[in-house]
């Protein structure tokens, strides 16, 4: 084919193992996912996170430490080992596989000494707070605080970067160690918050978790090097940035410019800017001039809805306010992510009897470059606190056989011209021609109720199209028009494809 249709998988859950062989199963399965039509891997933050082997990597602590010193009680991550990990991405490169990187640029978690510092006092879910309720009756008052801020990384002992961090290169904290279990959000005396970070804040699960400074000239030195180092030591294709919300929009241009011309090659970006609302997303791609791309969290949030309502969804509408609908080029879809699954901080999971319908709605349509979520492909079992602080049991279905289906469907058939009939509130559709040397046609048909059919036109005349998922026996043959009377059965949805 001329065109690639790009399929990513998030090679991790929240829940994954931590008996360091994470690496290793990766380096192992890297065939089976290419074979299947994985063009890309995104790995998981790589680096040594504060909670040690038990720790995702989203408490940042030492972007250095890939699994090779001992810090945090431990040499390696939760995932394996430094060679364990730079052998994986040899692995799927070899497959022809992309590798993307998790990346946290927004905060440290963890740090090694105390020091004392001024801070002016706000609220943990909205760190403008003190600026409006308390400048327009005077100065903000400040206050003495202790906070884990030094980074010294006795372990690594100055190996690849021998910059130490202090108190002057954060400009936020979530932690007073004189008042354990405070809730109050700090801003560090004498820096300032641009309007155009969210004023919403996340991080508030990092008990000593320190915001950085990005208009730092010293941090912005040292991460634009670590962005250097780490492209040189892995030589990954791209990266995931983690909460972008929280990060200056104009850093983030600034960083991506420099390791793309440092690497002299294509790097691609994606950045996770958690928020239900397509307009703020809109903004913070106007403030990086469209340079990196965006999960499509508002795609995500009308699967969970509609997978929530019973049947009762419209699903003419099951686009609508989407990057995927309203900036195709720079969205990243998915169902399901680490950050959504059950009894994570932002739970918002997809019911399982919905999860095919939204997986072919990323994945065999022409908008947006669409990622298959670990857990929904193999399957997971865990436990883990919910927000009621007790223990819960989680059992996540695999729905393999499913998405291997579409993927094979989405390598084969999905190309050319797209003909949508979101034309009825339970039963939706589109067509792709193919192209006329390339591919053939193929319809797919959906129900979120009692199922149905859709007239469509698949531009071949007189085919025959059978249902690639099975679930439907009898093929449909078209006219001499080149229409079809495509069906699904309740709650499910069906792949027609051209006969060979």
């Amino acid at each position: 084919m001329t065109e690639i249709n790009g399929v990513m998988m998030q090679y991790f859950q929240a829940n994954s193992s931590n008996d360091g062989t994470h690496w290793d199963t990766l380096k192992n399965q890297v065939k089976d996912l290419a074979d299947a039509g994985f063009t890309t891997v995104w790995l998981p933050p790589a680096y040594k996170g504060n909670e040690g082997i038990q720790d995702m990597g989203y408490t940042a602590y030492d972007l250095f430490d890939l699994g090779e010193f001992d810090q945090k009680g431990t040499v390696r991550t939760k995932y394996g080992t430094r060679d364990q990990y730079l052998a994986a991405i040899q692995a799927a490169q070899q497959q022809g596989m992309q590798v993307y990187a998790d990346t946290v640029l927004g905060h440290k978690t963890g740090g090694d000494l105390a020091e004392i510092v001024e801070a002016i006092a706000g609220r943990v879910d909205d760190r403008q707070w003190a600026f409006r309720e308390v400048v327009p009756t005077g100065t903000v008052p400040s206050q003495t605080i202790k906070i884990l801020s030094q980074f010294a990384f006795p372990g690594r002992n100055g190996k690849y970067s021998d910059m130490t961090w202090h108190g002057r290169h954060f400009d936020c904290v979530h932690h007073n160690l004189d008042k354990p279990g405070d809730r109050t959000t700090y801003r560090l005396k004498d820096k300032d918050f641009e309007t155009e970070v969210d004023p919403r804040h996340c991080l508030q699960a990092f008990s000593t978790s320190c915001a950085i400074d990005t208009t730092s000239a010293k941090v912005q030195e040292e991460l634009n090097y670590w962005g250097e180092w780490i492209l040189e030591t892995t030589g990954v294709n791209g990266f995931r940035l983690d909460a972008i919300a929280h990060i200056h929009a104009r850093f983030c241009v600034e960083w991506l410019t420099h390791i793309r011309r440092v690497a002299n090659r294509e790097i691609f970006i994606v950045g996770d800017y958690w928020a239900d609302d397509v307009e703020s997303l809109h903004e913070f791609i106007n403030q990086t001039s469209g340079q990196l791309s965006l999960f499509d969290v508002p795609l995500h949030y009308n699967f969970h809805r509609a997978s929530r309502a019973g049947g009762h969804f419209d699903m003419r509408r099951i686009l609508n306010g989407s990057l995927m609908r309203e900036q195709p080029s720079l969205a990243v879809t998915f169902v399901e992510s680490h950050a959504s699954q059950p009894l994570q901080l932002l739970e918002s999971f997809v019911e399982p009897w919905f999860k095919p319908l939204a997986y072919a709605l990323i994945l065999l349509r022409r908008e947006g470059y669409p990622c298959v979520f670990y857990a929904d492909y193999y399957g997971a079992h865990y436990y883990d606190k919910g927000q009621d602080g007790k223990e819960h049991e989680v059992w996540l279905n695999s729905h393999r056989w499913l998405i291997d289906k579409f993927l094979y469907a989405r390598h084969h058939f999905a190309y050319g011209a797209q003909y949508d009939y979101f034309d009825h509130p339970d039963c939706i559709g589109w067509t792709r021609l193919g192209t006329s040397h390339e591919s053939k046609a193929m319809a797919v048909v959906m129900s979120d109720g009692s199922g149905g059919s859709k007239w469509m036109e698949v531009g071949r005349s007189n085919a025959a199209f059978h249902d690639i998922t099975e679930h439907v026996a009898e093929p449909v043959r078209t006219n001499e028009h080149g229409w079809g009377d495509f069906c699904c059965n309740g709650g499910s949805v069906s792949v027609w494809v051209e006969a060979e």
